[in-house]
C-alpha cells in the first residue's frame, strides 16, 4: 500500500534513510549522508503532504517524495517538456532490507499515475551519477537525460518523461 506519509513515521523514515546511506557508502556511492536527506527536510515533506510511504504488512519498506519544486540548477538546461506542469520526484529511497523486491518500480508507477491524476504534463528528477543501479533503472522506465547538474555531493543526471 501507498499512502501519505505522517509525522509518527518519521523516525522510522529516517531509519531506512540511515540504513540506506551505510549501503550505499558501501559500493562507493557516496550520494546521501548526515546532512542531506537530514531530519528537517523529512520533516517539512511530511507536513507540507509531499511524502509517501510504501507500507506492506505495517512495515514501512520505502519512500518518494513529490512535488513541484525544482533546484536552481535545473534552470540551466534545456527540458524537452516545458509545458504544462511537472511533477518533480525526490528522494526516493527502498530499505536495503527489501530491495530487489520491485518496491521502487511501484513507487515510481505510482508518482506517474499520481502526476498524470493530478494534471502534470511530465516528470522531472535527478540521479547521481555514480549510483548506476538508479540511473539504469529510470533508463529503463523511459525517462531521458537533459543534461546534468552539480549539486554538494557531485554531478547528477536530470531526467525527464511526458506522459
Amino acid at each position: 500500500m501507498i499512502r501519505k506519509g505522517c509525522i509518527d513515521d518519521q523516525i522510522l523514515i529516517m531509519n531506512i534513510i540511515k540504513d540506506t546511506i551505510a549501503d550505499m557508502e558501501s559500493k562507493d556511492i557516496h550520494q546521501w549522508d548526515n546532512i542531506y536527506p537530514g531530519f528537517e527536510i523529512i520533516n517539512n515533506d511530511i507536513s507540507k503532504g509531499h511524502l509517501y510511504v510504501y507500507e506492506d504488512s505495517g512495515i514501512i519498506k520505502g519512500i518518494v517524495v513529490l512535488n513541484e519544486y525544482q533546484d536552481k540548477e535545473y534552470n540551466s538546461l534545456e527540458w524537452k517538456f516545458k509545458s504544462g506542469k511537472q511533477l518533480v520526484i525526490h528522494r526516493l529511497c527502498v530499505s536495503p532490507k527489501y530491495q530487489g523486491q520491485g518496491i521502487a518500480r511501484l513507487l515510481m508507477v505510482y508518482a506517474e499515475q499520481h502526476g498524470k491524476e493530478l494534471g502534470y504534463k511530465s516528470i522531472r528528477l535527478d540521479v547521481f551519477t555514480d549510483n548506476h543501479r538508479a540511473c539504469n533503472f529510470y533508463e529503463k522506465l523511459g525517462y531521458k537525460s537533459v543534461g546534468i547538474v552539480n549539486f554538494r555531493k557531485g554531478k547528477f543526471y536530470c531526467l525527464e518523461k511526458s506522459y
